[in-house]
């Protein structure tokens, strides 16, 4: 779950993150990467050259610049709330990550936020409200596609969260949002048994393409496997397979192969640990090849779901069904 913080300043932003930081959430903000740049500069923080400084970096790199440096640090085993939000390509960078993402814009009135910046006495906060209102033009949108854009921000929020009294009712409103609002997905199990399958791919030595098979039962994983050469023998992607190595065609010198498919290596693992697949699920990231399919069937095994078909695949669906085996096709999530 991530929840991006976006306001003006004095708003409240940072003690939402503080709160949903003492719940075990992962605080980061965007603003991180400009702090760093003045750093390596040797400068020192006032908001005049965090601005001045994150439109460079925007001009050098694309709007979404902060946001595309952030997102390669996070986990979808975490939870985030992330501060300064400040354009709407970060939004949408940040939307797109994989996981649940809702974007929190915190209000209060200019005055009191002015108050606000007063007793805290951070260098650089404006003098007055009349130079807070200036400072804040420029934050609030321009023609320029790398400045600031808070409006249009603002505008996509999901939820707005007011802070217009004390720290303790402000604290209190949050509570209450968080408990109506911060509800999460979950993968189901198709996708959750073909997630862990294209992790298993990625352990397979053959050099022309990676496939995984998973094999369940009872919701609860029995067998791996993946395709690759035998065991004990040289990896195809150290010259073990001629026929992979020389990158034939697809179809062709299938005599040749010394690798075998991802839905063999699962079933053989299974045999060598003593481990029966009668009635299992088999997932696998391609629909099984004829042999693979045999194997299958004369395995007891119950269903077979596949995310991509297999080029030469028909003659093997069609053992499928004729044996009785449940098949399904879903979408790469």
């Amino acid at each position: 779950m991530i929840i991006g913080v976006a306001g003006r300043n004095g708003a409240g932003k940072g003690e939402l993150v503080r709160f949903l930081e003492a719940r075990s959430f992962h605080a980061l903000s965007l603003s991180d990467a400009i702090r760093d740049e003045l750093k390596a500069r040797g400068l020192g923080e006032t908001r005049e050259r965090m601005i001045e400084v994150g439109q460079e970096m925007r001009r050098r790199s694309g709007p979404g610049a902060l946001a595309q440096q952030l997102v390669t640090k996070l986990h979808a085993d975490r939870n985030y709330a992330i501060d300064s939000v400040r354009h709407p390509v970060e939004v949408e960078i940040l939307r797109r990550c994989g996981q649940d993402f809702k974007l929190v814009w915190v209000d209060a009135p200019l005055e009191t936020r002015f108050d606000r910046m007063q007793r805290r006495g951070r260098s650089g906060d404006p003098e007055s409200v009349d130079e807070l209102a200036s400072l804040e033009a420029r934050e609030r949108g321009s023609e320029d596609p790398n400045a600031q854009q808070l409006d249009a921000v603002e505008a996509m929020a999901d939820f707005v969260l007011s802070n217009d009294g004390s720290l303790e009712a402000f604290q209190s409103r949050i509570q209450e949002w968080v408990r109506a609002n911060l509800a999460f997905s979950r993968p189901d199990w198709d996708d959750y048994f073909m997630g862990i399958a294209r992790v298993v791919a990625s352990r397979s030595n053959c050099v022309k393409r990676k496939v995984a098979a998973v094999v369940t039962r009872d919701k609860r994983i029995i067998s791996t496997g993946y395709n690759g050469t035998p065991r004990g023998t040289r990896n195809c992607n150290e010259g073990g397979c001629p026929r992979c190595n020389d990158l034939a065609p697809g179809g062709t010198r299938l005599d040749e192969c010394l690798c075998s498919h991802a839905e063999e290596n699962a079933i053989t693992q299974a045999a060598y640990h003593g481990v029966s697949l009668k009635q299992g699920t088999i997932y696998t990231t391609f629909s099984p090849c004829l042999q693979c399919t045999k194997m299958i069937i004369n395995a007891g095994l119950a269903e077979v779901v596949y995310q991509s078909a297999y080029p030469l695949g028909d003659t093997a669906l069609a053992l499928l069904a004729e044996a009785g085996v449940v098949v399904r096709q879903i979408a790469a999530s």
